[in-house]
């Protein structure tokens, strides 16, 4: 079943794109004008998406440290072990 859902994911990825995107900016219209910020702790806190940008960057972050340290030499060529 979560094969399915996947490759009907992948056929229509522009809509899939445009959804997340909305998503998005809704978050964002709601973290903006609705939410709360005067126990913000520091004054980043108080930008509007403050936290998703955080999150962002923080998991771009991982994987290029992930894919750095893959490549000194925990991962090892296809034929290596042959």
């Amino acid at each position: 079943m979560i094969l399915n859902i996947i490759e009907y994911l992948r056929t229509r990825l522009g809509l899939l794109i445009r959804i997340s995107w909305g998503v998005l900016i809704l978050l964002l219209i709601f973290d903006a004008l609705l939410l709360d910020k005067t126990k913000a702790h520091t004054w980043a806190e108080k930008l509007p998406g403050f936290w998703a940008l955080f999150g962002f960057l923080s998991c771009v972050v991982i994987i290029f440290l992930s894919k750095w340290y893959g490549k000194l030499g925990i991962t090892k060529h296809e034929e290596y072990y042959d």
